[in-house]
């Protein structure tokens, strides 16, 4: 990546709270629902690719590759689409740069829990080739830059309970409801009350 060619970054509201989007020319390199200050996560990206994202709708946008413009296209699409309840399975270009050694292949093996199933954190160990390195899936699971479209919320404790999520059990279970209801849930209550705070 040059500095002729910075990552770019959206931010997309879902009833999960806003979603970061940051995207290169390979693809989405992250995203995640975040609470605190866009700057803050913004600086967090900024250190792991070593350069600062900027905005998609930046007055030189039309410098950005079309692959660019494509992935937040679809993103932002198949987020939506998900979340109404319509879709079941992301398409989108990753760009896995952040990821490496056996957290990718836990993560690779989390994209194949399908839609509205659980898996645990053993049992995704055990596909990601190493049987007994649940903990390290839990890692994994905690510390993906893909939120969502790389389905952790499906991965539970050994005994069924969900466990965390970033901090958020509530948006692990809406995701959890989301797939598993014949009808979309509410958004979770803190999701709701931030929303209510800020209009």
């Amino acid at each position: 990546m040059t500095p002729d060619d910075p990552p770019r970054y959206r931010v997309h509201p879902s009833p999960i709270g806003d979603i970061l989007i940051v995207a290169t020319a390979e693809g989405i390199v992250t995203l995640h629902p975040f609470d605190g200050p866009l700057h803050a996560e913004l600086e967090r990206v900024a250190l792991q690719l070593r350069a600062l994202p900027v905005p998609d709708d930046d007055t030189d946008a039309a410098t950005a590759a079309s692959e660019t413009a494509d992935a937040f296209e679809s993103a932002v699409a198949q987020l939506d689409e998900y979340f109404d309840g319509d879709r079941e399975e992301f398409d989108l270009p990753l760009d896995w740069r952040l990821v490496r050694g056996f957290t990718r292949a836990a993560l690779e093996a989390v994209c194949d829990i399908p839609y509205g199933e659980t898996a645990s954190y053993g049992e995704v160990a055990i596909a990601a080739g190493i049987p007994r390195a649940a903990r390290a899936v839990g890692t994994a699971c905690a510390t993906t830059p893909f939120s969502v479209v790389v389905p952790v919320h499906r991965v539970v404790r050994a005994d069924g309970s969900l466990g965390e999520y970033g901090g958020r059990p509530e948006v692990k279970r809406f995701l959890i409801d989301l797939e598993q209801g014949p009808t979309v849930p509410a958004a979770p209550s803190a999701v709701r009350s931030r929303g209510a705070a800020t209009r």
